[in-house]
């Protein structure tokens, strides 16, 4: 790749603030090996946003007493907040801004136009007494994939689409007592079967860099005909669907042309200044695109999203990095707005310093499994792996600030360069893992704590220590006079500098 690197976290919809759940899933995942690939002198750009066409927004608003449009207003200032509030570094911020949803509707006016999009009946479940088709957040049941309980258009518990229709035991979520009949309307679809060949050569292509639980969605779905994919639905809040009067364009048939304009928007931010959406995309840009995202956002896209592009032609080189994780969760039980169980961001980052939350965040990460978070663990864990052992080494190296260069000895530059190798294979795509980088840096510290240095070895491994360390604890690594971990191993010299002191949160 000769271009720049495109890091995207999937746009969480607009109905609420973020909890620590989407934090320890794709944002500080994304917001870390942003920062890593910028201080090897990679350029990065990072973009995300809110998706405020979600039948969900819906959904929540009437269950709040407010208006979808006041929902999402709120919503997107508190995303934006919490975000910033946890130290991710977030380039472009997408929104329903009307430059966004008028590229939406070229991409899709262009895909029909071409003839890649068809018209065709399709049957949704329909609330008789209000008169609605119940699509997505509308409509509730019983994944007929899994048997788990769903909403309509993806299972968060298996990966796989559920199309509204196919649901056992279907209920509308407004009124579970609202009778339902099915009934068709005519939609634009994508017929995804024409692009099933070609996917499944890509991700056999790329199956090694792929998650396993991301790799075993990936293979179920691929495994059979695909089914033709809405692209529009005969619904009242999203984006209009050209042409179609009273319909709108499917939420989870955006992820291309948000990606896209989310890629234009986070360039224009960090100067680069793209000269149209779909610039970064073309093949020519040698763009490197990164997705960091749930495995529940595995199909619209790595499936039916790399089919719209596919249907686009041959211009658009097909994304190779998709880093899932699982869910998070609060005492071993998923998060729940409407439970009231979580833990917002923005809370716990008034209360604890946000080098200790990103800390801790990493060595739970749901990369693999569902992991759980819990406040006492926190103080604890935070303690004894960070504070503590960090801040001896700081009053070790006290004593030596301010005066002047000490030497290196060429064991300790040999010993540099393990540390940057270590985090490094921790940091590196595709085999990128927070937990792993977590335990680099526990084990380093440790292993330094108890160290016996000369004056200038120790200064020397502490700072690349902290180099290394800097993408997850941002407030400490600010102390460095810059972050580059280029050429950090070389050195004959060390000017040590004065290492800030971290705060534990017990008692």
């Amino acid at each position: 790749m000769t271009g720049p690197t495109i890091i995207i976290s999937p746009a969480p919809t607009a109905n609420g603030d973020l909890h620590l759940g989407h934090i320890a899933g794709p944002f500080l995942a994304a917001d870390v090996y942003a920062r890593y690939a910028r201080a090897t002198g990679r350029t990065v750009v990072f973009g995300t946003g809110v998706q405020d066409t979600s039948t969900f927004v819906v959904t929540t608003a009437r269950r709040l007493g407010t208006t979808p449009e006041a929902l999402v207003r709120r919503s997107a200032k508190e995303v934006e907040a919490t975000l910033g509030a946890l130290g991710i570094g977030v380039d472009g911020f997408t929104g329903w801004e009307e430059r966004f949803t008028s590229f939406v509707g070229r991409v899709v006016t262009q895909l029909r136009d071409s003839g890649r999009l068809k018209l065709r009946d399709m049957k949704f479940p329909y609330a008789v007494r209000t008169g609605e088709y119940l699509v997505d957040g509308h409509v509730a049941g019983v994944c007929p994939i899994c048997l788990a309980d769903s909403c309509g258009g993806l299972c968060e518990t298996c990966g796989h689409p559920v199309a509204a229709a196919d649901l056992l035991d279907p209920f509308s979520t407004r009124d579970p007592d609202e009778p339902i009949e099915f009934r068709t309307a005519e939609v634009l679809v994508l017929p995804a079967e024409e692009y099933r060949g070609r996917l499944r050569a890509h991700f056999d292509r790329i199956s090694g860099s792929l998650r396993p639980r991301a790799a075993q969605v990936i293979d179920e779905i691929l495994a059979k005909p695909l089914p033709e994919f809405p692209v529009t639905y005969p619904l009242s809040w999203g984006i209009p669907a050209p042409g179609l009067p009273g319909q709108v364009i499917n939420p989870n048939a955006e992820p291309v042309a948000w990606t896209m304009y989310c890629s234009m928007l986070a360039a224009e931010q960090a100067g680069l200044a793209p000269s149209a959406e779909d610039e970064l995309w073309r093949r020519e840009a040698g763009t490197e695109i990164v997705y960091f995202l749930g495995v529940d956002n595995v199909h619209p896209f790595a499936i039916s999203g790399l089919a719209m592009l596919l249907a686009f032609g041959t211009d658009y080189p097909l994304p190779t990095r998709f880093l899932t994780n699982e869910f998070y969760e609060l005492n071993r039980e998923k998060f729940s707005t409407s439970r009231g169980h979580l833990v917002w961001g923005r809370d716990l980052a008034e209360q604890v310093p946000r080098d200790l939350i990103r800390f801790h965040l990493a060595c739970d990460s749901p990369e693999f499994q569902r992991t759980s978070f819990n406040r006492e663990e926190l103080d604890r864990l935070t303690r004894i792996r960070l504070v503590e052992p960090w801040n001896r080494i700081a009053e070790r190296v006290e004593p030596y600030v301010g005066g002047g260069p000490l030497p290196v000895t060429g064991r300790s530059r040999t010993s540099a360069v393990r540390i940057l190798d270590r985090f490094r294979s921790a940091y590196e795509l595709p085999r990128f893992s927070l937990s792993r980088a977590a335990a680099i840096l526990t084990q380093q510290l440790e292993r330094l704590d108890r160290a016996e240095l000369t004056d200038g070895d120790l200064c020397h491994e502490a700072e690349v220590l902290l180099r290394c360390a800097a993408p997850i604890l941002i407030d400490l690594g600010a102390a460095l006079p810059e972050r580059s971990l280029v050429g950090i191993a070389v050195r004959d010299t060390v000017t040590p500098i004065s290492l800030p002191r971290l705060i534990t949160t017990e008692g």
